[in-house]
């Protein structure tokens, strides 16, 4: 079983505080690696993959990002609005469930950057998410192949896809790569106002609903300046 979203929640309303000082005067989503600002790198990926409305959520100077969508038609671009308030990364996405509709949908950081392989993996995930088994799929790159990343990873995953989190000292091969396929259902008795995604990747994880899906080609960690020079670099190998 798969599923076909032709919705998607993007992420676009951080401060963008490690990416300073390029995020003084610029929110973070419109950095541009590439040539291309990352929020758009990201709303391409969703048109290849069938996705026709984009919810971008905004706080941080939002009337930038709000200007730089206003003529994008594929997808087409809805704002939630959330300069007003600090809601997270699940407080966003309860606010904007009534734009998302009651099917599962796309769910993607607006920082998020990855080379494809051989076939999209947005597309990928799609074919993958199985809504009788899971709540959650997410977009995992492997950590030693990744370009720009320092951590431990954040989960194990068995060969069937079911992830299991990282323990406080363990070191695990798998990066939570910014991009999964959701079911509204999990946030019907979401908490109100601010709040963590990962509350609900803990609760899916805990049912055995939250699955994996490794990435097909190669993921960056955009998250300091100096990453930006490390993914364009990367960007240059893929099409030489």
């Amino acid at each position: 079983m798969s599923v076909k979203p032709t919705k998607a929640m993007v992420l676009a309303a951080g401060l963008g505080l490690r990416m300073r000082p390029l995020t003084d005067r610029m929110p973070k989503p419109l950095v541009s690696v590439a040539g291309q600002p990352l929020l758009d790198h990201v709303l391409d990926k969703l048109d290849q993959a069938g996705v026709t409305e984009a919810v971008v959520n905004v706080h941080y100077l939002p009337d930038q990002i709000i200007n730089h969508v206003a003529g994008r038609q594929h997808p087409r671009v809805i704002i939630s609005d959330e300069r007003d308030q600090v809601l997270g990364t699940g407080g966003g996405v309860v606010k904007a469930l009534p734009l998302l509709g009651d099917a599962p949908f796309f769910h993607v950081n607006s920082d998020t950057l990855w080379i494809d392989g051989v076939r999209s993996n947005l597309a990928r995930l799609a074919e993958n998410f199985d809504p009788t088994r899971m709540d959650i799929l997410l977009l995992m790159a492997p950590t030693a192949t990744s370009i720009g990343y320092g951590g431990r990873g954040d989960y194990g995953m068995l060969p069937d896809g079911t992830l299991r989190k990282r323990k406080e000292n363990q070191v695990v091969p798998f990066v939570y790569a910014g991009a999964a396929i959701l079911s509204p259902s999990i946030f019907a008795d979401a908490p109100k106002g601010e709040f963590s995604l990962t509350k609900m990747f803990d609760r899916a994880n805990e049912q055995e609903r939250l699955f994996g899906l490794r990435l097909d080609g190669v993921w960056m960690h955009v998250g300091t300046p100096d990453a930006v020079y490390a993914a364009e670099e990367a960007f240059l190998e893929s099409v030489a």
